[in-house]
């Protein structure tokens, strides 16, 4: 018999969903939630890239990191690689189709950030605050 005083934690199985019941926004935000995507996905936006300038426009990124990130996204099909035979074999990367589609709601989510994001991550005190629902 189950204590109202302490009641049991509620266990989750499956991965939360959007309140439509959409798995699909959560796997958008499961992408971004992880560091270094987006901007990973921003610096690749300028133009393909090897590695030393995608970690040259990602400032603060570990080679580690960046090499762990960069097989991630291949894997999903946001950056393609090109790798080029030779004595100095380089691979390129580049954004796929879909990498370059993300680009839209990675850009209008930039910008909502540049507006309602000061630079320490929190809303801005003086903007209104809607009413929780």
């Amino acid at each position: 018999m189950a204590n109202p005083q302490h009641p049991q934690p509620v266990r989750r199985s499956e991965q939360p969903q959007s309140a439509d019941g959409s798995p699909a926004i959560t796997r958008a935000f499961d992408l971004l939630n992880k560091r270094w995507n987006g901007l990973i996905l921003m610096a690749l936006a300028k133009g393909p890239a090897d590695f030393a300038r995608i970690r040259e426009r990602v400032p603060g990124i570990s080679d580690r990191m960046l090499a762990q990130r960069l097989r991630e996204l291949t894997a999903i099909d946001l950056i393609t690689q090109d790798i080029r035979p030779g004595l100095s074999s380089r691979t390129r990367y580049a954004l796929s189709a879909h990498g370059k589609a993300f680009l839209v709601p990675l850009a209008v989510l930039f910008l909502w950030a540049e507006d309602h994001l000061p630079p320490n991550g929190s809303p801005a005190s003086d903007q209104p605050t809607t009413p929780a629902c």
